[in-house]
């Protein structure tokens, strides 16, 4: 693939990866030499470059500050036997990144610039991929605006980045979650299916107060009526229920994610019944009660695969099954897994080398 124009790229004068401990990556706190930037101007993108990662001038007037004039995307990297970087859905990634764009008034990104620069990238950084079982290069494209204004309106100018970081697993547990029947992520007609800063901005505090009850995440309810089942955390929510895969219908306050989509289609390649349908708080309550729920995980692409411990309502924590019982999650887990490191062959095209 060739970029329409040409980027210019400054290299560190000394890599940090020899400090690094891959042994010990928490997530999103380690992040590679390089950095991706390209600037919207005049209607145009432009001054396509690869720098040193650091800090970035910004306008204290800035919208994006300000009035959360930003979205991003969120993708993984990974490493085979012939050191090719594996990256898992790139092209969908860029795909949604445009849709949010859309949503949020802002220019989308051609295929060409985010994916050659994504590529440059790597090309660069590409030591930085930790072979460690769980372990990844995460990688964060994002654009936001570059206006220097306070008002409310579509901006004129713009920044977008790619930055790349070494992972481990997000969560190195099974999670909690309690159901939240109170504060509400996202209402119809609003920006919830996007990509956008602000809806994870406002899920923090509800979080915190389930996390200072010792759960580790919510599964946030419908905006109306908080009767219906919608995502858990910065999962999609899934649940195996009489030998069926279960999952939230999408609609405009639901993310459509990627990992989502890819265990439906898996679940589908193995013949295994899909219902994508609205699941209410009474019904899922009811089939943790009666055990006719016996698999519950959130899909996403930072945890992949997270396992849900138990499910709080109410004051009562129903527990599910243990980890070693769920045929389902445990499979697919592993079969991305292994295609993703290119362990395993990739019938559905989801791979692209670099």
């Amino acid at each position: 693939m060739v970029a329409t124009q040409k980027i210019s790229i400054q290299q560190v004068a000394a890599s940090r990866l020899p400090d690094i401990d891959f042994d010990n990556i928490p997530f999103g706190k380690v992040y590679t030499d390089h950095m991706f930037m390209a600037d919207f101007h005049h209607g145009a993108w432009q001054n396509l470059r690869i720098m040193p990662y650091g800090y970035i001038p910004m306008s204290p007037a800035s919208p994006a500050i300000h009035y959360g004039q930003s979205i991003f995307e969120g993708m993984k990297a990974f490493k085979n036997e012939r050191n090719e970087a594996l990256v898992f859905r790139a092209l969908d990634n860029w795909s949604r990144l445009n849709r949010s764009a859309e949503r949020m008034c802002l220019p989308e990104v051609p295929e060409e610039i985010f994916m050659e620069g994504l590529q440059t990238l790597i090309d660069l950084d590409r030591a930085w991929i930790p072979n460690a079982p769980g372990s990844s290069l995460y990688i964060r494209p994002f654009l936001f605006s570059a206006d220097e204004y306070i008002g409310i309106r579509p901006s004129e100018n713009f920044t977008f980045m790619i930055i790349l970081s070494p992972v481990g697993p997000y969560y190195s547990t099974p999670v909690k979650v309690r159901i939240e029947t109170h504060y509400t992520r996202a209402v119809k007609g609003g920006t919830g299916y996007a990509k956008a800063g602000g809806n994870y901005g406002g899920a923090i505090y509800p979080a915190k107060l389930a996390q200072d009850q010792g759960y580790h995440q919510l599964i946030w309810t419908d905006g109306v009526e908080h009767k219906y089942v919608e995502e858990s955390g910065t999962m999609n929510v899934m649940f195996v229920k009489n030998n069926t895969l279960l999952t939230p219908a999408l609609n405009d306050s639901i993310l459509a994610g990627i990992t989502r989509d890819s265990v439906i289609q898996l679940a589908r390649y193995w013949n295994m019944a899909v219902e994508e349908r609205r699941i209410s708080v009474d019904e899922l309550v009811a089939g943790l009660r009666d055990k006719t729920i016996t698999e519950a995980f959130g899909a996403g692409t930072a945890a992949t695969i997270a396992h849900i411990e138990l499910i709080g309502h109410e004051g009562t924590d129903y527990y599910l099954p243990p980890i070693e019982q769920r045929v389902f999650s445990n499979n697919v887990y592993r079969a991305l897994d292994e295609l993703k490191r290119g362990q395993a062959p990739d019938p559905f095209g989801w791979i692209y080398k670099m």
